[in-house]
């Protein structure tokens, strides 16, 4: 008798997605799953159609590299969100991603939506799901303004409510001015915020259910005092790297 499906891998990207530095991650994700490739640029929708037409040709590109389908799911705010005829462009997905641009816009597109419902279906089923830069901030506990970073933010949409993102992290770690560090760094203690460098990943569901590092650089586990700790790949982007700390369970009370 078989048990019910468990849910697939998840990858907190940093930055690369589509690029051919991290085809060989998306491939891992893949592996085993349907060759359908979900890919959806809302988080870059108030950027305009230029820079969508942009993620669309960048996701086409790898998907011809990895030789499976694109299916370019185009929801350009939270109405389209809700349409119930782009959602079920998702069903029988393989690997489904979020790619960049504004974290709190994407956060709020997709909340409570009928897109976002069958996102975490298809992954519940087994889907791979990825979120890189804004897309990665948005499935965390926390998804800012691409304009505010040390102001808040509001809630992300929670499927990892464990963790708080900072992407790019080994570019915009070299400007963040102390103060806003540890401003985004105060969190609750069931919380770990966490800085994933460009073009590496943070990964659960390849190498058993802890959490690895992928790619070509560093994640950093970030303290409140803004102290890092980092936590390198393996010997070369195709191989898992160092296990990072789990946060601990939140309490869903």
């Amino acid at each position: 008798m078989h048990g019910e499906p468990r849910p697939g891998p998840v990858a907190l990207v940093g930055s690369g997605e589509y690029l051919e530095t991290m085809t060989s991650l998306e491939r891992r994700l893949l592996e085993g799953r349907s060759p359908r490739y979900v890919q959806i640029p809302t988080a870059a929708a108030p950027e305009g159609e230029q820079v969508l037409a942009r993620w669309l040709s960048l996701g086409a590109a790898q998907a011809d590299r990895l030789g499976v389908e694109q299916v370019a799911v185009v929801a350009r705010d939270r109405h389209d969100c809700d349409d119930p005829e782009l959602a079920e462009q998702v069903r029988g997905a393989g690997l489904i991603y979020l790619s960049g641009g504004n974290p709190g816009f994407l956060a709020g597109a997709l909340r409570d939506t009928a897109l976002w419902r069958a996102i975490v279906e298809a992954w519940r089923s087994g889907a791979a799901l990825a979120g890189c830069s804004a897309g990665a901030m948005a499935l965390t506990s926390w998804a800012p303004s691409s304009r505010s970073w040390g102001l808040g933010g509001e809630p992300g949409l929670g499927l990892l409510p464990q963790w708080r993102v900072i992407p790019h992290f080994d570019r915009f770690g070299a400007w963040m001015p102390s103060p806003i560090l540890r401003r985004v760094t105060q969190v609750p203690d069931s919380v770990h915020t966490v800085g994933i460098d460009e073009e590496t990943a943070l990964v659960r569901g390849l190498d058993g259910d802890s959490w690895r590092v992928y790619g070509r650089r560093k994640v950093w586990v970030v303290d409140r005092r803004g102290k890092r700790t980092g936590h390198a790949p393996g010997p070369s982007p195709h191989e898992p790297g160092e296990q990072v700390p789990e946060p601990p369970p939140t309490d869903p009370d």
